[in-house]
């Protein structure tokens, strides 16, 4: 019991009576804590096993949720279980709620190609300085991601199991033509409807690329393998202009960088409240957003 004048000199200070103070001082060497609330729930514990196959049923399944896991534990062991006590038990073993990985299904073949690409320039230095990087991207008016968190360990991101296969599609929204440079970027081109291969010469490459080429010393023009972009109209165009294509495997955007580009653009509309309302203000912020990103970061 702590010294009565030592209760009524704390007391004294703190504007509270000895009565007060001895309750205090006896709860705190009690129960460690001066809060006087009870638990809303009472605490729940699981056990060694119970720990086991928590982690079972995330490695099984990365994406299960810790509802889902707390709903089977009891139907299994008739212990109830709070989702919250399956999360602290995950994050004790290691495991962390992260967004997955997106990425594309590919073949072995996909796979052989793409390595062939990356030895054949595992030398390039300063060469990257002169690729063009160019792509469409759409974004979407109230967009939703609909991501679902993956669990792992520290190291497992590229794991087949953590990355989640995403597959293009149509989505309400806008979409537009971007090219960047080592030291400029091109200005975005807005494409309306369906990009065939004529739109592609006359809409982007005729008014954009050929200016933008021009005023570079020396250039490699980097695209995807989409159908505007093979057409035999459109590989005479870069013929007939003398433009230096940089060889493209299939299924590789994860390699062009700018898609870390889009990345920041959408990151910087997410900054911005409300939400866009109409495909014309949405267009506005992305050619805004495009201009701000440093070219530093490029």
């Amino acid at each position: 019991m702590i010294d009565l004048f030592l209760e009524g000199n704390i007391g004294s200070r703190v504007g509270r009576n000895q009565t007060t103070v001895i309750r205090i001082c006896d709860h705190w060497l009690k129960k460690g804590t001066t809060d006087r609330r009870g638990q809303s729930h009472p605490p729940q514990y699981t056990t060694s096993r119970e720990d086991r196959q928590i982690v079972r049923m995330t490695v099984t399944d990365r994406s299960v949720s810790s509802r889902t896991i707390a709903q089977h534990i009891e139907s299994v062991t008739h212990h109830s279980v709070y989702a919250r006590n399956i999360r602290h038990r995950l994050q004790q073993s290691g495991q962390s709620a992260s967004r997955p990985l997106l990425g594309l299904p590919l073949t072995q073949n996909h796979r052989r190609l793409r390595r062939q690409w990356c030895d054949e320039r595992r030398m390039w230095a300063s060469e990257w300085n002169e690729v063009v990087f160019t792509d469409e991207s759409r974004i979407c008016l109230q967009h939703r991601d609909g991501r679902i968190p993956v669990r792992r360990h520290r190291g497992e991101r590229m794991l087949n199991s953590c990355v989640m296969h995403r597959y293009t599609g149509p989505a309400p929204g806008i979409m537009e033509w971007g090219g960047i440079g080592y030291h400029s970027r091109t200005p975005l081109v807005r494409i309306a409807g369906s990009l065939n291969s004529q739109r592609y010469i006359s809409e982007v490459l005729e008014p954009v690329v050929l200016p933008f080429l021009q005023d570079l010393a020396s250039a490699i023009f980097q695209q995807d393998n989409e159908r505007p972009h093979v057409a035999r109209i459109v590989q005479r165009f870069f013929v007939n202009h003398q433009i230096e294509l940089l060889p493209w495997s299939a299924r590789s955007l994860d390699l062009s960088p700018i898609e870390n580009m889009w990345s920041m653009v959408a990151q910087r509309l997410t900054h911005i409240t409300p939400s866009a309302a109409t495909p014309d203000q949405l267009w506005q912020r992305v050619e805004h957003a495009w201009s701000a990103v440093p070219q530093e970061h490029i």
